[in-house]
């Protein structure tokens, strides 16, 4: 008869203190997956708005006539929160995109013993990508 683990309680919320850098890669890797599904949805819905463009529809957009996509996009564009937004999607995409070639190597048996240095590796590589892009995203917000 096999034997029974006592896994805690569900309600333990102090075990997260317990995660070792393999789980945390792993629920990283889950939340910056459904992040960028979200935002993929996101993206189609605003997209849409090309839809009446199709038929050559136009919108006054600072004093001057111009099609609906467009002028959405430049307002959004406009916006630091859409800004800052990017920044964010860009941290997200980089972050999945490193951990997920990551995990490639791990799978084909490249770097077994230093998964925890690579994990680390690819959020500091993440973070230095992001901080070294902001002047790009924020500058037209000004």
């Amino acid at each position: 008869m096999s034997q029974s683990y006592n896994r805690g309680l569900i309600e333990d919320f102090s075990r997260w203190r317990e995660f070792e850098a393999g789980m945390w890669a792993w629920i990283f890797h889950k939340f910056t997956g459904w992040v960028l599904i979200g935002y993929l949805f996101t993206h189609i819905a605003v997209l849409s708005t090309a839809i009446p463009a199709a038929d050559g529809a136009t919108m006054m957009f600072q004093g001057s006539q111009t099609d609906v996509f467009t002028g959405t996009i430049v307002s959004l564009e406009g916006l630091l929160l859409v800004r800052l937004l990017e920044v964010g999607l860009l941290a997200v995409a980089v972050f999945h995109m490193l951990n997920g070639t990551r995990l490639l190597l791990v799978d084909l048996g490249v770097g077994l013993e230093a998964q925890d240095k690579s994990f680390y590796a690819s959020l500091i590589l993440t973070g230095a990508i992001t901080v070294a892009s902001v002047p790009t995203f924020i500058a037209g917000a000004f």
